[in-house]
């Protein structure tokens, strides 16, 4: 049979399958293959390869080779648990991003000591090296053979297959599993894997239905790709921005409202520089700021399409006998805001930006500090421009969005997700907009993938995903093209010609939610915020009370400079008050002893530990203005 391998012909005996041929390739290929693509579809590596088939053979290097490896773990992980706790019933156990998860339900909660046990016998499995076997049965069949084995959440499932559907399984030694696959041709080739936590989960998600035992795991190919995923994961702990929120007083989730966030004094000086520094770029580019009701009536939510597809998400309520809705988002608003007079082209583009407050129901288990909320202020921005105009103004949005995340540290890589089959518009207005976003890619030179079908149904969309210093990906910034609400809200401008036109909008956020994105800057700079947005820029230290004039004297120069200073004049040790300033992250500690309140100079260390040495207080001043005013990182 003749195989197409990345484009070349080659020739194998008829029905060999993927791994067969891996071997032909070479042994290395063998060895590191975990899964194929055959004509475009994942596959197995024992599924058969029919003749003239386009064939990929996936390493973990692929992300889907990833998903079958870490799929087959978690088999792995349940065939071992129905060898220590056989009376645990089975749920769902599917791969995700980074590892893979198991639901159970089983009476008592799962202990350390359990997962360890777990992980011993997983060790066991894979050793054997067992065949993963697939077969299929009619549906009847397939739900008394579930019977049988007493899995009820299995039952279930196939209970709600649609009555055509395929319903397969696969076996591993003494266990099978309902699975739709594919995995990979044994068990040893799970090489490497960890059970990371375990975590309660309603089955399907429903707070209506019983609550299980999740349990969480990874797997690899190898153990030192393991072992550094796990101290990445280690380093992630360290750096949760809910632990560091409360630890260094910024920001919290209580009890007495879940999903709404508190932002604690220094919490609001972090946020109100990102804002101050969010408005003073939006001037600089020619955006006015506006701000909309948080509140508006049923009729608005009816005409923008929010009432009959979000309303599950909003919160309502009503006022004089009418319907109203909390705004889950500020587009609506900012179509009044175009409507309030008639523009003529020369007026265009029009740019108006807004820090608006939203809310959306979300539920209680998909809440996540400041990531997953159910308030957030949104940096919203809507664009209203000529056909003409739309790829100068991508452009220039691009160039915005590029310029912020660079001020962060941030490396990004961009997504363009193109028409969905459930749009709207025309195939002529869908060209237009993705011509204008891929052209002004294109003109920027900038590097991108196309996710195809995955725009928003009302136009295309450029999405940016941040990678922070560990390697983990946050999607923020979002640039969409929108031929619904300008439609939908009769948005017009006089034209060259003196008739009336129907403009285009861009939708776009740099941070996304204000909220999120000091969640994630937290976690970037491990709380060590860069001078500019530090809560506390400098903090005084005095050696004895002597010093403590000087001490007084100094805060007050620096607070009429601008720079943000605490005093810790208590009688304790300078060691101490040292190792305390560094805890708290604060940029700059400046001692002051006998010595410096008579020379007029200070001390001055960072908060990595190093000494600066002594400097004169003006020289200290213009060192931390001019670093605060180049925004420096670390």
């Amino acid at each position: 049979m003749i195989v197409s391998l990345r484009g070349e012909k080659r020739e194998f005996k008829d029905g060999m399958n993927a791994l067969d041929i891996a071997g032909e390739i070479s042994q290395e290929c063998k060895k590191t293959a975990l899964a194929a693509r055959v004509n475009g579809e994942l596959k197995e590596l024992v599924a058969p390869v029919p003749d003239g088939a386009e064939l990929e053979i996936l390493s973990f290097e692929d992300d889907d080779a990833k998903r079958v490896l870490r799929h087959t773990a978690s088999h792995v992980l349940a065939q071992a648990m129905k060898h220590i706790m056989p009376e645990a019933k089975l749920a769902i156990g599917p791969s995700i991003d980074n590892g893979f998860y198991y639901d159970f339900d089983v009476d008592e909660p799962f202990t350390p000591e359990i997962l360890q046990k777990l992980e011993k016998e997983m060790g066991k499995i894979v050793q054997q090296n067992e065949r993963l076997e697939r077969f299929e049965l009619p549906r009847e069949e397939a739900i008394k053979f579930m019977e049988e084995k007493g899995e009820p959440y299995k039952v279930e499932l196939i209970r709600d297959l649609p009555e055509d559907a395929v319903i397969s399984f696969y076996k591993q030694g003494d266990f099978t599993d309902l699975c739709a696959g594919p995995h990979l041709p044994s068990t040893g080739k799970v090489k490497a894997f960890k059970l990371t936590s375990v975590a309660g989960a309603y089955w399907r998600g429903s707070e209506k239905n019983k609550m299980l035992q999740r349990i969480y795991g990874t797997a690899f190919t190898n153990k030192e790709d393991l072992r550094v995923y796990l101290e990445r994961i280690e380093e992630a702990k360290k750096r949760d921005h809910r632990k560091l929120g409360r630890e260094l007083d910024l920001y919290d989730i209580l009890e007495e409202g879940p999903g709404f966030p508190f932002f604690y004094p220094k919490g609001m000086i972090l946020r109100n520089e990102l804002e101050n520094y969010w408005r003073e770029i939006h001037r600089k580019a020619g955006y006015e700021e506006i701000k909309t009701p948080m509140m508006l009536n049923r009729a608005l939510w009816e005409r923008s399409g929010h009432w009959d597809h979000y309303r599950e998400n909003m919160y309502t309520t009503k006022i004089d006998d009418t319907d109203f809705a909390i705004k889950p988002m500020n587009c609506p608003g900012g179509m009044l805001v175009y409507q309030r007079k008639l523009w003529s082209y020369r007026d265009l583009p029009i740019r108006c930006g807004e820090l608006g407050l939203v809310h959306r129901h979300e539920l209680s288990g998909a809440l996540h500090g400041l990531m997953r909320v159910r308030c957030f202020t949104q940096d919203d921005a809507h664009i209203f421009m000529t056909p003409e105009q739309i790829r100068s103004e991508i452009k220039g949005v691009y160039n915005l969005i590029d310029s912020v995340y660079k001020v962060f540290g941030f490396k990004y890589t961009v997504e363009l997700s193109t028409r969905p089959e459930n749009s709207i518009g025309t195939d002529e207005m869908w060209a237009m907009a993705t011509d204008g976003l891929q052209g002004a890619l294109d003109e920027l030179g900038v590097k991108y993938t196309i996710n195809e079908g995955d725009g928003a149904f009302y136009g295309p969309k450029i999405d940016f995903h941040l990678e922070d210093c560990i390697g983990r990906t946050w999607q923020c910034g979002t640039i969409q093209l929108d031929m619904n609400l300008p439609e939908r809200f009769d948005l017009t401008y006089v034209g060259a010609d003196g008739e009336k036109h129907r403009p285009v909008m861009i939708h776009r956020v740099v941070f996304g939610s204000i909220e999120r994105f000091i969640g994630i800057i937290t976690e970037q700079f491990a709380g060590a915020f860069p001078l500019w947005l530090a809560p506390v820029q400098a903090k005084i230290l005095t050696i004895t009370d002597r010093a403590d004039s000087a001490a007084k004297a100094l805060q007050e120069k620096l607070e009429d400079a601008g720079i943000r200073t605490e005093l810790d004049l208590r009688n304790e040790k300078i060691g101490f008050k040292v190792r305390e300033a560094q805890m708290m992250k604060i940029p700059y500690m400046l001692v002051l002893g006998d010595k410096e309140a008579e020379s007029g100079c200070v001390a001055v260390r960072n908060r990595k530990g190093e000494n600066l040495g002594t400097m004169e207080i003006d020289a200290l001043i213009e060192k931390l203005k001019k670093e605060i005013k180049d925004k420096t990182l670390d």
